[in-house]
């Protein structure tokens, strides 16, 4: 039996909202590690090349782990936010909210690409074109079909 138009939109919802709270989980669970092991040897590599980068001697090594474990706090906040964003998003059908969720990670990705890449620090360049990637398409994607819905 084929699924009708309505059907097919109703599970396409479904599967962008899921794979947005699977994003969001993951940038929760990311934060935790940062904020906790962030000064951990599976990330000595990436510490010493922003060093490098600023051309700061290895004795700012224990900087660089504060700064790197304090954006890891921020992150979990902002990850919450995300989880409410697609919470609302997901149970008002509002268009606005996915629209305020693609703006805020389109706001923040290309200025984080920038200060990164002033500085050589390519590795942020990736890990910032994989969230533009994996949120604002599907969040995009939410915000017409509730729109659609609307009228």
């Amino acid at each position: 039996m084929q699924m009708n138009r309505r059907d097919t939109e109703k599970s396409r919802r479904k599967y962008l909202v899921g794979w947005l709270y699977l994003v969001a989980v993951g940038h929760v669970l990311v934060a935790i590690v940062m904020t906790l092991w962030g000064d951990g040897s599976v990330m000595l590599e990436y510490h010493q090349q922003v060093l490098v980068s600023f051309g700061l001697p290895a004795d700012a090594l224990a900087l660089q782990h504060w700064w790197f474990k304090l954006f890891g706090a921020t992150l979990q906040a902002f990850s919450l936010l995300m989880l409410l964003l697609i919470y609302a998003g997901n149970r008002y059908a509002d268009p606005i909210i996915w629209l305020a969720l693609a703006l805020t990670i389109l706001c923040w990705a290309p200025q984080d690409i920038y200060i990164s890449l002033q500085q050589s620090i390519w590795s942020h360049l990736w890990v910032d074109l994989g969230a533009l990637l994996a949120i604002v398409p599907a969040a995009i994607g939410l915000m017409v079909m509730d729109y659609r819905s609307k009228r």
